[in-house]
């Protein structure tokens, strides 16, 4: 099976861009994020026209998340589903694909330290947990797929100094990435590469992409029996070359 995450950045700009990659890559089941589109506006009949069934989760002009898949799309759940009060944001949704089951995130920014989206990036994030315990097991087929809005630690930045008492780096966010990893989530990226300096998100601004100047914060994490079962994994920079491309690259992994 072949699994991809891709924040595309606005699905309704990126369409055709999405189309070409899925086409020439061809994977199984793709998790999207920040599609920026409401349920009525997803193109779910031009994915079904590439042999793929697709769930959307979405609110308009910011956020929304979907799964497309080709190995069959079942109990899909959109957000917490935990018996609180829904989260008012779309980032964040459910689907059993090809007997694994899926979850699209969009973690929240945070913006910066002291603003009350970094609080609640922290309490979406200790939420996410939460529902991973009560409603998961750590020997499940499960991988949780995203724009995670955090660097997992200073290999994954271009120069930490750059990033000193800046989000996306801070010591609650790492730890609270940290803690899904010790429910027994595997960054399976790091299961096939140690080296720093490989990144998933360059900034549009000042030629950050040809300068290499980038954070990798689109991960996969997986249960440990699915991690095992993984041959490779990349991130498809050629994605985040050409014309108006997101500002993210994809990340493919294929699995036993």
């Amino acid at each position: 099976m072949r699994i991809a995450t891709w924040n595309v950045n606005s699905l309704k700009a990126r369409l055709p861009r999405v189309e070409e990659w899925v086409a020439t890559v061809q994977p199984d089941v793709l998790c999207l994020q920040e599609t920026k589109l409401t349920d009525a506006a997803f193109p779910g009949l031009s994915f079904q026209s590439l042999g793929y069934e697709s769930a959307h989760h979405g609110q308009g002009q910011w956020n929304g998340v979907a799964v497309l898949s080709r190995v069959g799309l079942e109990d899909v759940v959109v957000g917490f589903d935990d018996g609180e009060e829904e989260d008012p944001e779309a980032r964040l949704l459910w689907a059993t694909c090809g007997g694994v089951r899926v979850a699209s995130v969009y973690v929240p920014n945070g913006r910066a330290l002291d603003h009350d989206h970094y609080r609640y990036k922290l309490a979406w994030l200790e939420r996410l947990a939460g529902v991973l315990r009560d409603r998961s097991e750590p020997d499940a087929a499960l991988a949780v797929c995203g724009d995670f809005n955090i660097a997992p630690d200073d290999r994954d930045v271009y120069d930490p100094a750059d990033f000193v008492g800046a989000t996306h780096v801070s010591e609650p966010e790492r730890a609270a990435l940290a803690r899904l990893e010790a429910w027994g989530l595997v960054d399976v990226f790091r299961r096939h590469y140690d080296a720093g300096g490989l990144f998933s998100w360059w900034d549009y601004r000042a030629g950050n992409f040809h300068k290499g100047k980038g954070m990798r914060i689109d991960l996969i994490l997986a249960t440990a029996p699915l991690a095992a079962r993984s041959t490779a994994i990349l991130i498809d920079r050629n994605a985040r070359k050409g014309k108006q491309p997101s500002d993210h690259a994809p990340v493919v992994w294929d699995v036993a």
